[in-house]
C-alpha cells in the first residue's frame, strides 16, 4: 500500500515542525528564484514541497545516511499521488539535501534520468539543501527570504530577515550547503542579512 505525504509524515517523523519550516523556507526561495529566472513550473514547486516535508523521514531507520533512507522509504512506501517518475524525482531531491552531490555515473536512479530531469533534481535539491541549512538549529529563526539576481556578476543574493532583529542567526550550515544550488543554477550564492 502506498502512503500519501501526510501519512508518511505521521508514521515516520518524530518532529514535524522542522519539515514544516524547511517547506516554508523552500517555498520562499523557489518563488523568489522564479520571480527572477522564471524557469521552474508549478509541478516542480509541488515536488519541492513534498521533498521538503519528507527529507528527514529516514531518521526513522537511522541518523547515519538518513538522506538515503528517506529516498528508499519514498520509493518503497510512498507518494500515492504521484507516478513512478515523479516519485523518483522527489526521492532524489530528498537524497541530495545533504551529503555527496548527484553523480550521473554512480547513482542508479539519478543516472537513468535525462539531462532535463537531472537539472530539475539539482535545482530543487539545491534549494532544499539551503533551506535545511537555514533551519539547522530547528528554531525557526528566519522570518523572510528575498532573492535578488545580479545578472551582471551572475550572483544570486539571499537577503535574510531574522525573526529577531537584534540577533543574526548562525547561517554557517546554509553557506556550506550552497554548492548544489550553485551547480544547478550556474550562479554564485551570497547571503546577506536585511535590516
Amino acid at each position: 500500500m502506498k502512503l500519501t505525504t501526510q501519512e508518511m509524515l505521521d508514521k515516520f517523523a518524530n518532529n514535524t515542525s522542522h519539515p514544516q519550516e524547511v517547506r516554508r523556507l523552500a517555498m520562499m526561495i523557489f518563488d523568489g528564484i522564479n520571480d527572477t529566472l522564471k524557469e521552474m513550473s508549478n509541478k516542480q514547486r509541488k515536488y519541492l514541497e513534498e521533498a521538503s516535508l519528507l527529507h528527514d523521514i529516514g531518521y526513522y531507520i537511522d541518523s547515519k545516511s538518513h538522506n538515503k533512507h528517506s529516498q528508499k522509504m519514498i520509493l518503497e512506501c510512498g507518494l500515492d499521488d504521484y507516478d513512478e517518475r515523479e516519485k523518483q524525482i522527489i526521492a532524489c531531491v530528498c537524497r541530495y539535501h545533504r551529503g555527496g552531490l548527484p553523480d550521473k555515473k554512480e547513482h542508479e536512479i539519478y543516472c537513468n534520468f535525462d539531462k532535463k530531469t537531472r537539472k530539475i533534481v539539482k535545482r530543487l535539491a539545491g534549494i532544499l539543501k539551503i533551506s535545511d541549512g537555514l533551519d539547522r538549529a530547528h528554531l525557526n529563526l528566519i522570518k523572510k527570504i528575498r532573492i535578488n539576481y545580479d545578472s551582471e556578476n551572475n550572483i544570486t543574493e539571499f537577503y535574510l530577515t531574522p525573526n529577531n532583529f537584534d540577533y543574526h542567526p548562525d547561517i554557517t550550515y546554509a553557506i556550506r550547503k550552497k554548492d548544489l544550488f550553485e551547480i544547478g543554477f550556474k550562479t554564485q550564492v551570497v547571503f546577506k542579512f536585511e535590516a
